[in-house]
């Protein structure tokens, strides 16, 4: 019997509740390591490389580092310049990571709890940014640049990175995993 399979017995019930599941300290060891490693390389770029003196470094013809201060959400959607908005996102995002926390709780999915862990690291990691500074930091920007046509992705970050590769696993899960319903 596969690990995810296991029913949850009455020795380990006990810990079973609306807050931990069996794979939650998989999961959470997933979020401490995806927060934590958006954090250094935000750190490592603004305060020892320093991104915001040195501009726009292109890395490769269609990536660069690029420092953007994100004070909205996703996509820069919906900046907030006051401290009343910031305060309102980081609420909003404690309100999500609370609800992926209690819906990675009761999954029994090991690809589920990762795909949780992620967002659930990527978002502590830009809270954290919203709290230190006032706005999330952003760095990786894709651009595509001719003589005709020039079209340049969001700015995005590592934190980003985790939640989308977590919103893919999850994806995955439902639509194709193991547990997707299936055509009859």
């Amino acid at each position: 019997m596969v690990a995810e399979d296991r029913p949850i017995n009455a020795a380990s019930g006990a810990r079973a509740s609306l807050l931990w599941g069996p794979l939650t300290p998989f999961a959470l060891a997933v979020a401490v390591a995806a927060a934590a490693i958006d954090q250094a390389v935000k750190l490592w770029l603004l305060f020892e490389f320093d991104l915001g003196a040195r501009g726009p470094l292109p890395l490769a013809p269609f990536l660069m580092l690029n420092l953007t201060r994100n004070t909205g959400i996703s996509y820069g959607l919906f900046p907030q310049e006051g401290p009343l908005g910031q305060w309102v996102l980081l609420a909003l995002k404690a309100i999500a990571v609370v609800l992926l926390w209690i819906w990675l709780s009761r999954t029994t999915s090991r690809l589920a709890a990762l795909s949780l862990g992620l967002i659930i690291g990527g978002a502590v990691g830009n809270a954290i940014d919203r709290i230190a500074y006032g706005w999330v930091v952003d760095f990786v920007l894709f651009h595509i640049n001719t003589a005709s046509f020039s079209f340049n992705w969001y700015v995005f970050n590592l934190a980003d990175v985790a939640i989308v590769a977590g919103v893919i696993g999850l994806l995955f899960e439902t639509l194709i995993g193991a547990g997707a319903a299936k055509a009859p």
